[in-house]
């Protein structure tokens, strides 16, 4: 236990974010806690109260907080060699980039390392205009991509668009969201309509020269979106046709989050080029892209990123590859997917606030709405977020309108830990029944 004394407080945190944080910086609740201490799926306030973590640092911690096998290999490299950057040969990039050539999927093999999923969306988009010769980019809906110009640009999201001035050159077409289908249709009579759409964009507000279209396998920030297996597989077809290339963003969906290696397996579609950050190294800032010997192959001329591939961040990646293979993650993922999903769905039907469950493994989303109907319940998903965290469990809000509540734990947890968050979520669900009575 530390030191409470050293600690300066919510209220003094706040009150130095207001004088010196640029005001975009936000938090989560009403009356928010300084967070000290975490260890595994639990976090630990200034106070010492724990809290069960189902958010886990947005899809970052997926071996735990802290995890000591991660934090020893981290503590090694840090008093052994901290940093150089490319321009010298160091070990530990080479050996992450082979790595990731044997678990990423189909012909991926050749990597680029920097510090944010960010930059690493903005790098591979370079790459397919560098491999293209194209400019223009396909995107949809709800999607989020960065904080970049270009990928802000990208991203299909009002909330996350604060550019004043997008770049140009991109179009989007319809996500599949089928819970609230643009074309009114139910899956899976609706014969992948939404997929189907990308060619009509193609032909009617494109030049027809595209470099490459960027897709979430699963949409997390636009509500745990979450498409049929077989979308992909049509998308890919389309893009063939149109020598279009696919960059799936695994940024959030990567490294055994929803019960395979990457989002995009579940889908049996191998992209052209994907990208990751997040958990690749359970917290220290880590991102990438990863392409076929082709691709890759196009890129020539000089390239860098000052810390991308840094002794220290490699190694953690590392290391966080073993934990997540040697301790099963992945089929836990799975397992207590499936468990979570059930409990969710068990909660939907007995509240009617609950209008969708979504998503696959360990990153599923419950859609909330007003009136029996599809109005989008914001404030109530304050409030339910609020009273969670006054019992102890984190968890996170997402979706167009912020009225997706986000369950994306550590793959650490297990069902006592899920049965404590329905337990939890049912309270607050009631109360806030309660409350619009």
């Amino acid at each position: 236990m530390q030191n409470k004394e050293l600690y300066i407080g919510p209220q003094e945190i706040i009150r130095k974010k207001r004088e010196f944080l640029i005001p975009c910086v936000y938090h989560f609740y009403k009356e928010p806690m300084q967070i000290v201490r975490g260890e595994g799926q639990y976090l630990f306030d200034h106070q010492e109260k724990r809290y069960l973590d189902f958010y886990g640092g947005v899809s970052v911690l997926n071996a735990g907080h802290c995890h000591p096998e991660i934090v020893d290999k981290i503590c090694e490299q840090v008093k052994t060699l901290q940093h150089t950057t490319t321009i010298y040969l160091t070990q530990p990039i080479v050996d992450l980039a082979e790595k990731l050539a044997q678990i990423a999927p189909g012909n991926l093999r050749k990597s680029f390392f920097c510090a944010s999923g960010s930059e690493a969306n903005e790098g591979a988009l370079l790459l397919s205009q560098i491999f293209t010769g194209r400019h223009e980019f396909l995107s949809l809906y709800n999607g989020l991509h960065g904080r970049t110009k270009l990928t802000m640009s990208l991203t299909g999201l009002k909330f996350w668009r604060t550019d004043t001035n997008p770049v140009g050159g991109i179009s989007f077409v319809p996500d599949a969201y089928c819970y609230r289908c643009v074309f009114n249709l139910k899956y899976p009579d609706c014969d992948i309509e939404c997929a189907k759409q990308i060619e009509k964009v193609i032909e009617t507000s494109t030049s027809g020269k595209i470099a490459a279209f960027i897709a979430e396998p699963i949409q997390g920030n636009g509500g745990i979106i979450t498409p049929p297996d077989e979308y992909f597989k049509v998308v890919k077809e389309i893009l063939d046709k149109y020598e279009i290339l696919l960059i799936t963003d695994e940024v959030q969906t990567g490294f055994g989050r929803t019960g395979k290696m990457f989002a995009i397996e579940h889908s049996g579609v191998e992209p052209d080029i994907m990208t990751f950050a997040k958990a690749i190294s359970n917290g220290t800032p880590v991102g990438g892209f990863i392409t076929s010997d082709k691709i890759a192959a196009s890129y020539t001329r000089p390239g860098a990123s000052t810390f991308g591939g840094n002794p220290v961040t490699s190694v953690a990646a590392l290391a966080t590859i073993d934990v997540i293979n040697k301790y099963n993650l992945i089929d836990n993922a799975k397992t207590m997917g499936v468990y979570l999903e059930e409990k969710l769905k068990a909660l939907q039907d007995k509240h009617t606030l609950i209008g969708d469950v979504r998503g696959k493994g360990l990153m599923l989303g419950a859609e909330l709405v007003n009136n029996q109907g599809k109005e989008p319940a914001v404030q109530e998903t304050d409030t339910i977020l609020e009273y969670m965290k006054d019992k102890g469990v984190l968890i996170g809000k997402t979706g167009a309108n912020r009225n997706v509540l986000a369950f994306q734990p550590s793959l650490i947890i297990t069902e006592n830990n899920i049965d404590e968050l329905i337990d939890v979520l049912d309270g607050a669900l009631c109360y806030v029944e309660k409350c619009k009575e």
